[in-house]
């Protein structure tokens, strides 16, 4: 697959089979996840996926079944509605605290939205004042802490976004 036009990963999180070391299982069971940044690879490493279960299986004698979830359609911003926004965010965020981000691999609800009507989707920063966003404890972890002000920001944002492109 050719990885150069986007990133992807396929990562197996649940592996689960046998009962002994000495003994080989009937069946393993396999559950995992793929993130990507492009609809066409994703229905490529789908293809790879099954194809390779399926012809490993049946090279020594087994069965693969193989089922995929469609799972999240890639989040992806519209060109000229962020164009169009971009000086609402900056007014409202602040100029200095707008950066564009580098692709993220979370799953995400809005992309389903996004896919029916242009969207534009934002990160308000919530990481408390004083630590590194980079090291902070994430939202996965009993760690993490929001910053309950970028409420307020996003809100405003949200506000903003309404009359500005009601102006437009």
């Amino acid at each position: 697959m050719n990885i150069t036009k986007a990133p992807a990963v396929v990562s197996f999180g649940i592996v689960e089979g046998g009962v002994r070391n000495n003994i080989i299982p009937d069946e393993v069971y396999l559950e995992g996840t793929i993130r990507n940044f492009d609809m066409d690879n994703r229905a490529q490493i789908f293809e790879n996926l099954k194809t390779t279960a399926e012809m490993t299986a049946k090279a020594t004698g087994a069965e693969a079944h193989v089922h995929i979830d469609e799972g999240y359609p890639v989040t992806v911003n519209d060109i000229k509605l962020t164009q169009k926004m971009l000086p609402t965010i900056e007014r409202v965020a602040g100029k200095d605290k707008v950066h564009i981000s580098e692709l993220v691999t979370g799953a995400e609800d809005f992309s389903f939205f996004a896919l029916e009507v242009p969207g534009l989707f934002v990160f308000l920063g919530i990481t408390p004042e004083g630590q590194n966003a980079v090291t902070a404890p994430s939202n996965h972890s009993p760690l993490f802490y929001a910053d309950e002000k970028a409420l307020k920001t996003g809100t405003e944002l949200y506000v903003n976004w309404v009359i500005d492109y009601a102006k437009l």
